[in-house]
């Protein structure tokens, strides 16, 4: 395939009207700097303790999941303060975790499929996490992404489209408009939950590691019941944290909503068509 496009922009330069542009219709978004040299330091000497298993496809690709009640800055990270402010502009002010893991692209890792993480009947890889309405998920990088270290890679705009080409439930091998996303230590990739997106190879001499975490607005629940968390862990969390862990299972609806509610707003700011030109 041909050389795919590099998006290497300088991100910081976005506004938050931009930053929300771009991951709505984009589909993913760079965070750059969230953490310092000395805040990922503290994460790798708690990802090194981690135990850790091979995906299915290689022994080079290997993760961690459930970390949310793992304690110390791990668990902490759950409620890094730039990211949830810029998660209550995008979702509103009721946030609700839904998973957490850890992943390691070792130096031969052949790279991860493009695929989707939302899929709106539930699948045996996602179970019905990934069936909500919208989800955001906050790939923290622990090192950094060159070309050769497994950088993101993404279909711009692909969670748009209405095609069948764009099923959730596929997979790519690649794509020739696929994007590359390179970025330092310490920044976060945030995407759509239904872009098409993975990684590439890493043919370069040290892992890349990541944390993952998956946020959702707290309205948008899923389609069929998910495991709830244990009273005994939530207690244990910081206060920080603990709102952020409510059921799973949330959601707000009405089914038998009438033409003409009572009491109905005039104002939405939210969704104003101006969202994309804030500062």
């Amino acid at each position: 395939m041909n050389a795919p496009r590099i998006d290497d922009r300088d991100w910081s330069a976005l506004t938050l009207g931009e930053q929300i542009r771009q991951i709505e219709v984009e589909g993913y978004l760079l965070l750059p700097d969230l953490l310092s040299p000395d805040h990922v330091a503290r994460l790798k000497s708690e990802t090194a303790k981690l135990e850790t298993t091979p995906v299915d496809y290689s022994v080079h690709q290997r993760g961690c999941p459930n970390l949310q009640f793992r304690g110390g800055a791990i668990t902490e990270l759950l409620a890094h303060p730039p990211t949830l402010s810029f998660l209550r502009e995008l979702f509103g002010d009721e946030i609700i975790m839904m998973s957490y893991g850890y992943a390691r692209s070792e130096p031969g890792h052949p790279g991860i499929s493009l695929h989707t993480d939302g899929q709106p009947y539930g699948s045996q890889i996602f179970g019905y996490e990934g069936s909500v309405p919208f989800m955001v998920r906050v790939l923290y990088y622990l090192e950094d992404l060159t070309p050769e270290v497994s950088p993101f890679r993404v279909i711009p705009r692909s969670h748009l489209s209405m095609h069948v080409d764009a099923n959730p439930y596929r997979r790519f091998e690649s794509h020739p408009e696929e994007v590359m996303v390179p970025a330092k230590a310490g920044s976060a990739v945030l995407i759509n939950h239904k872009v098409f997106h993975g990684n590439y190879p890493n043919v370069g001499d040290y892992p890349r590691e990541m944390l993952a975490i998956a946020y959702r607005p707290g309205w948008a629940g899923p389609q069929d019941e998910v495991t709830t968390w244990d009273d005994e862990d939530l207690a244990k969390l910081p206060d920080a944290v603990r709102p952020l862990l409510g059921d799973r299972n949330t959601r707000h609806w009405d089914y038998g909503g009438g033409n003409k509610p009572p009491n109905m707003k005039k104002e939405a700011p939210g969704m104003n068509p101006s969202r994309w030109e804030r500062v």
